[in-house]
């Protein structure tokens, strides 16, 4: 682990398989000792397990039909693994109406990995504002928020480490004024992600952040030259207990979304001070 220092990385891949190169080279040079995948897009038996132990790591997914899906991968140990995040789900919706069941969907997994209960998380991308299924993001969010604080009260520090699908602040889209009554940036869908902050987490790019250094964004759009162009939003993110320990950096891997078939998310990597555990 680095001696006291733990490094986690999440990174939606956006499909494992057809990325399964460039997983590698990145794996090799960031050197995580945590990973948390999102948007595989495979089956557990689909993963390509060399790309994994042949680096010494550990890895449990979850899956199914070729779409979603999220994975962890650990060299600091894997154990307790869970994906009972509808067991946390209100009883009924804020609507009152029957929604897509989302929450049957594989986009939780957690495990605890270097003595901290870590959850890779794929949250829904709502679709269209006032639709079911943004309803169902909400009411998903809802399940998180109660999961979360319940892990927090256990005796492992969480981390939280996904795609969002939400921008918690204009500051974290290219031009607010472009997507105006789109979804990831209603009041309500930052109103449910500020909640995992209102429940004991710290976005970890957000604590460190400068005016030297602010916060960077971690997709972008393949369409319209969006990369180039900066016309991205920051919605992947590491939410931090702060009993993890001392966050000593943040950093978004911009180079990962350069070239050939790349994702249109790019990896997000901490390092923190876990203080001798």
């Amino acid at each position: 682990m680095g001696g006291t220092t733990l490094r986690l990385a999440t990174w939606n891949v956006n499909g494992l398989r057809a990325r399964a190169a460039r997983v590698a080279t990145w794996l090799d040079s960031a050197a995580p000792d945590v990973v948390l995948l999102q948007e595989t897009k495979c089956d557990p038996e689909q993963v390509p397990d060399e790309l994994f132990t042949a680096r010494g790591y550990a890895w449990s997914a979850r899956g199914g039909g070729g779409r979603n899906g999220v994975l962890i991968a650990s060299r600091v140990g894997l154990g307790e693994l869970r994906d009972d995040l509808a067991a946390y789900a209100p009883a009924q919706s804020s609507t009152g109406e029957p929604l897509p069941d989302l929450l049957a969907e594989p986009r939780f997994l957690s495990a605890i990995c270097g003595g901290v209960r870590v959850a890779s998380i794929y949250a829904p991308n709502g679709r269209e504002v006032g639709a079911p299924h943004w309803h169902a993001k909400l009411h998903w969010f809802a399940a998180l928020r109660a999961w979360s604080s319940a892990a927090l009260s256990e005796a492992a520090p969480l981390a939280l480490g996904g795609d969002f699908n939400v921008a918690p602040r204009d500051i974290d889209v290219w031009d607010p004024s472009a997507l105006i009554g789109a979804t990831h940036v209603t009041s309500e869908e930052r109103a449910a992600w500020l909640s995992l902050i209102g429940a004991g987490l710290i976005d970890a790019a957000q604590a460190l952040a400068t005016s030297d250094t602010p916060t960077a964004f971690t997709w972008w759009d393949y369409r319209g030259g969006a990369f180039h162009r900066g016309w991205g939003m920051r919605i992947d993110h590491i939410l931090i207990d702060p009993r993890a320990g001392n966050l000593r950096s943040c950093s978004v891997d911009r180079e990962g979304r350069k070239g050939d078939l790349p994702s249109d998310h790019a990896a997000l990597l901490v390092e923190f001070d876990r203080g001798g555990a």
